[in-house]
């Protein structure tokens, strides 16, 4: 079985993976599936509060979870997500679709569209949970086994190679135009 049906499954099942993303390997999940979020915050250390990234591979599959379109500043987030030699999260205003548990304290989240062949196979038309791979205060793994060592076998991590950005992505807000990471 090839590791993006086997990824799949696993998603689908309600499991947490670790997939390769443009800098370091990240931890995923069914953003709709409250218990394997919070089993993914468990792994990570995170409070639930703090949200979570959605990592997608088309503008179009943020649809209904946050308010993307026909903003003042839609444009200049569409267009960085054109330049597939960079990886720019943005936070924006979310919608009553968006699950409490991805957003956390917020009023808004962090969407992500990934030019990651691996990331977008996992994606499809849908949107996954991305963040890094690695328990809180951690470098994060940008090797399987480094995943393995945080994690031991309560992740599956599929090993392909990293995208070859050097960081993780930025994150901005995109009402206030100001950069958070």
């Amino acid at each position: 079985m090839d590791l993006i049906k086997q990824a799949h499954q696993r998603i689908q099942q309600g499991e947490v993976i670790a997939y390769p993303t443009e800098a370091v390997f990240g931890l995923g999940c069914d953003p709709f599936n409250q218990q394997a979020v919070l089993r993914l915050l468990a792994l990570k250390q995170r409070a639930v509060d703090k949200g979570l990234i959605l990592v997608a591979a088309h503008p179009q599959a943020f649809a209904g979870l946050t308010l993307l379109n026909h903003q003042a500043w839609s444009q200049q987030v569409l267009t960085s997500w054109q330049d597939s030699h960079q990886a720019i999260s943005w936070v924006l205003p979310k919608t009553d679709l968006c699950p409490t548990w991805i957003s956390g304290a917020h009023d808004s989240v962090a969407v992500r569209v990934s030019h990651h062949p691996i990331v977008k196979a996992l994606c499809g038309d849908g949107v996954l949970v991305s963040t890094s791979a690695n328990p809180a205060g951690e470098e994060p793994a940008r090797t399987c086994q480094q995943v393995n060592d945080y994690f031991a076998d309560q992740v599956w991590c599929l090993d392909a190679p990293l995208g070859g950005l050097a960081q993780p992505s930025q994150i901005w807000h995109a009402q206030t135009g100001q950069r958070l990471r």
